[in-house]
């Protein structure tokens, strides 16, 4: 049984250094490098506008997950006196207190603790508020957040307004 002919150009054993073949994906390659080389660099109108973007991103980002920290929790709130009475008692309970009983004060003090710091950085958070409050229409507008959206990642409805995003708009 006989093989069918197959011409040179489709094979790899007689393919010599000047067959067309070989010619065309050096023309290729050589065209694609070209291509790559001649990108055009950005102007300096965009750097500005992609920096703004990431600036406006950030704040937004960090007031957003302020607000989620600082959701309304069920019960009574406490003040900073009375985080700070408890800490006192949690502290002479501490000392005659067993393993156990301890593990949990123990718990519970670092949980107040963190609370005191994050009650005493209230000024940050307004001034994060206002940060927020010059941007978000801007960038509502541009991403086609709509109020509504707004409202059920938890920002309230008096800085919304302050901000100037309407329940009409988008």
């Amino acid at each position: 049984m006989a093989l069918p002919y197959i011409p040179d150009i489709f094979c790899n054993v007689n393919a010599t250094k000047g067959t067309p073949a070989k010619e065309a994906v050096k023309k290729a390659t050589a065209k694609k490098a070209a291509t790559k080389s001649t990108k055009k660099a950005m102007s300096t109108k965009h750097k500005d506008a992609l920096a703004q973007g990431r600036t406006e991103g950030r704040i937004i980002r960090m007031y957003l997950e302020i607000v989620e920290a600082n959701k309304p929790k069920r019960g009574r709130k406490r003040t900073a006196d009375s985080i700070t009475k408890r800490l006192a008692a949690i502290q002479k309970e501490l000392t005659t207190a067993d393993a156990i009983v301890k593990l949990r004060l123990t718990q519970e003090r670092m949980n107040l603790t963190a609370e005191l710091a994050t009650k005493q950085l209230g000024s940050d958070f307004a001034k994060l508020e206002n940060q927020f409050v010059k941007i978000a229409a801007v960038y509502s507008q541009r991403n086609g957040i709509t109020y509504s959206a707004w409202q059920e990642m938890g920002v309230q409805p008096n800085v919304l307004k302050r901000a100037g995003i309407n329940r009409e708009e988008l």
